[in-house]
């Protein structure tokens, strides 16, 4: 880990990680809203008991907030599969992921310490891959695997489960759409298995017990490339799961490369776009670790710093006016808009901007994009 930006130092307690948990899951709250209410309320337990009001202020009286006791199954839950929840900032939570754009607050995490690597290389592609590109993801992941290079993918059928398979002894990280007890396809219960058993990790942010659903996959994606310098596609379609993640690669300023295919085979149109559009045409591992050698960390585009405040911490705030309040709802509407024009059209401070934008949300009354826009839902 040396020479990684802001090395993970955050430990919680269990009575802190019980109040995390039922934060996160509790009603309107995703990664971004989480982050929010800790800055404002300046811990989970704190944010608790200001949900009630935070958003009745925006137009929701009845938000519901996860019991304790529904928390504590879910943490017992994990204990007895194996796994635990980790916090961004711990030592288990993956040194790039916490830099993306609305990290998850904890991570379902089962396994070793490869999770732990700042070596981290990503691969996608198709599910009905051809055997030849299962042939080069297995050649590119095994080599990549003997340089030191950990092993990130989604543990699908196809161009994953070679890429895992390929790299179960130098070190590999399965990430889940669905809850860490939900293996997807039943299939692979068997390498996941061998990946656990070969000190590698399965990961995810869902809840326990979750079945993933069609946009549950987007999120895994962006956790894949998260967690990785870089991001490897093969054999891709034109609008398969794969380009979301390189998409993803790209908003996180990741590397991107990309195998070639033939332009007959609609499997490689994807792939041969990217190249198209700039990423690296990648024919080998050592196409990969020329534009790598010597990196432990790409330029973080995020900085997602939260933490449990300390005892001198001054956390009282104004309650935003209503003329505030009217200012900040005008300037909204269906189209998003950056936070920042909201600033300066409604001239009102950052903080008060960002305590009402969280009340909506918490309401369900606005929705949030990439670039740090928000819009308002009718």
């Amino acid at each position: 880990m040396d020479g990684v930006k802001q090395a993970n130092t955050l430990s919680l307690s269990e009575a802190q990680r019980l109040a995390w948990l039922r934060l996160i899951r509790s009603e309107n709250i995703g990664p971004a809203t989480f982050r929010s209410l800790l800055n404002h309320c300046g811990s989970a337990e704190a944010a608790l008991q200001a949900l009630p009001s935070l958003s009745s202020r925006g137009g929701k009286k009845n938000l519901r907030v996860a019991p304790q006791s529904d928390a504590e199954a879910e943490l017992e839950a994990h204990e007895s599969l194996g796994a635990r929840l980790v916090a961004l900032g711990e030592p288990d939570y993956p040194p790039h992921l916490r830099h993306i754009d609305s990290p998850p607050p904890l991570l379902s995490v089962r396994g070793g310490i490869a999770v732990r690597s700042p070596k981290t290389i990503a691969i996608a592609g198709a599910r009905n891959s051809s055997l030849s590109g299962q042939k080069i993801t297995q050649n590119i992941a095994s080599e990549l695997g003997l340089n030191g290079f950990v092993i990130s993918s989604g543990l699908a059928r196809g161009i994953d489960a070679a890429a895992h398979t390929a790299s179960l002894q130098t070190g590999t990280v399965a990430v889940f759409a669905g809850g860490i007890d939900v293996i997807y396809p039943s299939e692979n219960t068997q390498l996941l298995e061998r990946i656990l058993d070969n000190d590698g990790n399965a990961i995810c942010e869902m809840p326990f017990g979750w079945k993933a659903r069609g946009r549950d996959f987007p999120r895994r994606n962006r956790l894949i490339s998260g967690m990785a310098l870089g991001l490897v596609i093969i054999e891709a379609a034109q609008k398969s799961g794969s380009l979301h993640t390189a998409r993803f690669a790209l908003e996180q300023n990741r590397e991107i490369f990309a195998v070639p295919g033939s332009p007959m085979d609609p499997r490689s149109t994807g792939a041969n776009r990217l190249i198209q559009q700039g990423a690296m045409l990648t024919t080998c591992a050592a196409d990969i670790l020329s534009v790598l050698e010597g990196r432990l960390e790409p330029e973080f585009p995020f900085n997602a710093e939260i933490g449990e405040p300390s005892a001198n911490d001054n956390l009282e705030v104004e309650e935003p006016s209503e003329t505030a309040r009217s200012k900040l709802l005008s300037a909204l509407g269906p189209s998003p808009v950056m936070v920042d024009e909201l600033i300066r059209f409604t001239g009102e401070s950052p903080r008060t901007i960002q305590i009402l934008l969280l009340e909506l949300e918490l309401a369900g009354r606005i929705e949030r994009h990439h670039s740090q826009k928000v819009s308002l839902l009718y």
